[in-house]
């Protein structure tokens, strides 16, 4: 009789990635970071386990939006008051916080439940080439 494998928490052994955001566009980078996020790069993947690996994106400044993106797309925040929806283009996000443009687009295709929270905390993006997680031993990825 076969029986399908299900991974464990205590089985599964989490690495560390680097990925390079310059010159690549958003939602492509966003759709790699998702998938090692999530685990689905590996064969041991199990929907309702924790199986993604962590993920740091640098150069996030360097990331682009194709067509008219930078201008017609919005970013919207709500203060949770009357009258407190804000919104921005992502050419003014991008100028401001670049970080936050990427880690939304990433945050976005991850499930949105508690285990897609777990997921989320291990993304790390920062907007330079440097980042403080040298003593991880990350490996570059390439696809």
């Amino acid at each position: 009789m076969n029986t399908t494998f299900m991974a464990r928490k205590e089985d599964i052994e989490h690495k560390w990635y680097v990925l390079d955001a310059a010159g690549k566009p958003l939602g492509r980078l966003a759709t790699e970071a998702a998938v090692i996020l999530r685990g689905k790069h590996r064969p041991i993947f199990t929907p309702h386990v924790d199986t993604g690996d962590n993920v740091i994106i640098i150069n996030a400044e360097k990331v682009v939006l194709t067509g008219n993106k930078l201008d017609q797309k919005m970013y919207y925040r709500h203060s949770g008051y009357p009258g407190g929806l804000k919104e921005m283009t992502y050419r003014q996000l991008m100028a401001k916080k670049p970080e936050e443009a990427v880690r939304k687009a990433v945050v976005g295709m991850l499930p949105h439940t508690k285990l897609g929270a777990v997921m989320a905390q291990k993304l790390k993006v920062y907007s330079g080439m440097d980042h403080p997680h040298k003593a991880q031993k990350p490996e570059l990825w390439e696809k």
